[in-house]
C-alpha cells in the first residue's frame, strides 16, 4: 500500500518522485505487458463517432481465440479490473478464499463490500471457503493449478452454491493450462485480460467466461455499451490473427529465457513466472533497484517480500540494450 492506496507496476508518476525523471525517458519493467503491441489496424471513422452498436463480433471472437463453445458465455468489459470489482456484488457476506501470494486487488475488492475474505496458501485449505478466487498462472510467482484440480473445485463449489473465480489475465502465453474451453459450467467464472498479451492495456479490456445465467447477470451489470467501438474492432482482429498470436508465444517464451540468463549473471535466483514477466529472489534486491531506478529502468518490489524484484520483458533490441548495460555496471560495483 502506498498512501492508502494499492501500489501497481507502471507507476511512473512515484518513481520519479524517488529518482526523477530519466534523460532518456523510462525503460518501464515493472508491469507483465507485452513490450511489442498488436499492430493496431486502421479503423473505419464511424468506430469513433457513433455508439459501439452490437458486440457479437467481439464474443464470437474472444469464443474463438480462448476455446469457449458458445458465444453466449462472453462477457466482454473495459477491463478485468472492471469485473475484479463488479464480482463481490453478486453476493452478499460471502465466505471467500483467495490464494495467495498474488496481486492484492481482488483481496481489495471482496473485502471493500464487506465480505469474509481469508487469505489461504494452498486450496485444500479453501475447502470450506463459498467463493475461491485464484490467479493462474499466478502473479507474480507463475504458479500453476492443474486443470483437472480446478475442475473438482469448481464441481464441489457448484454443488453447494458456491464459485470458483480463476483470474487467467497471464494465460494467453499457456493456453494448455486454461480452464477457458470448460466455460459454461456450473460453479466456474473465468476472467481473461486482453490488454496484457496483445500489449495494449490502454484499450481498457477484459471478458468473463461464465455459464448462461451468471453470464446475463453480468452483462446486465454492466449496461449498454459496455467496450467502446474502437476496442471492439481491434480486439476482433487481434484475438482472431492466429499467425500473429503464435509468433508472439514463441518470441515472449525465448525472451523469457534471455531475461532468465541476464538475472542470473546479476547474481539473482529466478524464482518463476510466465513468459510476461520472471520473479527473482537476490539479499541485495534494495540496491539493485535503486541501481536500476537511478538509470531510468524501472521494475517491481514486493515490501512483504524485501528479497524480491519482478521483471517485465524490454522490447526492442535497443531496450535489451539498455537493460544489459545497466547489469554490466551492476556486477562491476
Amino acid at each position: 500500500m502506498n498512501g492508502g492506496r494499492l501500489v501497481h507496476g507502471g507507476d511512473l508518476e512515484l518513481a520519479e518522485s524517488r529518482f526523477g525523471r530519466p534523460d532518456r525517458g523510462w525503460l518501464d519493467l515493472s508491469t507483465g505487458i507485452n513490450p511489442i503491441a498488436y499492430p493496431l489496424p486502421a479503423l473505419a471513422p464511424e468506430r469513433w463517432t457513433r455508439l459501439p452498436g452490437s458486440d457479437a463480433g467481439l464474443r464470437a471472437a474472444a469464443a474463438q481465440a480462448y476455446g469457449v463453445g458458445d458465444a453466449r458465455l462472453v462477457v466482454p468489459a473495459p477491463g478485468a479490473q472492471a469485473l475484479i470489482q463488479l464480482l463481490p456484488a453478486l453476493r452478499r457476506d460471502a465466505a471467500v478464499a483467495i490464494l495467495v501470494p498474488t496481486y492484492e486487488e481482488h483481496q481489495a475488492a471482496w473485502t471493500a463490500l464487506g465480505h469474509r475474505v481469508r487469505a489461504v496458501e494452498t486450496i485444500d485449505r479453501a475447502a470450506e471457503a463459498e467463493i475461491v478466487v485464484l490467479v493462474n498462472p499466478n502473479n507474480p510467482d507463475g504458479r500453476l493449478v492443474p486443470v483437472d484440480r480446478l475442475l473438482q473445485l469448481a464441481d464441489d463449489l457448484a454443488k453447494r452454491g458456491g464459485l470458483l473465480v480463476v483470474d487467467e489475465s497471464f494465460a494467453d502465453t499457456m493456453p494448455l493450462a486454461s480452464l477457458a474451453p470448460h466455460a459454461g459450467r456450473p460453479g466456474l467464472l473465468v476472467l481473461r485480460s486482453f490488454g496484457k498479451f496483445f500489449g495494449l492495456a490502454g484499450l481498457r479490456l477484459g471478458f468473463a467466461l461464465a455459464e448462461a445465467g451468471l453470464a446475463a447477470d453480468l452483462r446486465r451489470r454492466l449496461g449498454p455499451w459496455a467496450v467502446n467501438g474502437p476496442a471492439m474492432a481491434i480486439a476482433e482482429a487481434a484475438l482472431l490473427d492466429d499467425h500473429w498470436i503464435a509468433a508472439t508465444r514463441m518470441r515472449l517464451n525465448a525472451d523469457a529465457k534471455r531475461l532468465d540468463t541476464l538475472l542470473t549473471a546479476a547474481g539473482a535466483t529466478v524464482l518463476g513466472g510466465t513468459p510476461l514477466f520472471r520473479l527473482c529472489e537476490t539479499a541485495k534486491a534494495e540496491a539493485l533497484f535503486d541501481h536500476l531506478g537511478r538509470q531510468g529502468i524501472l521494475v517491481r518490489t514486493f515490501p512483504a517480500f524485501p528479497r524480491r524484484l519482478r521483471f517485465g520483458l524490454p522490447g526492442a533490441e535497443p531496450q535489451w540494450r539498455r537493460l544489459l548495460d545497466a547489469f554490466e555496471s551492476w556486477n562491476k560495483s
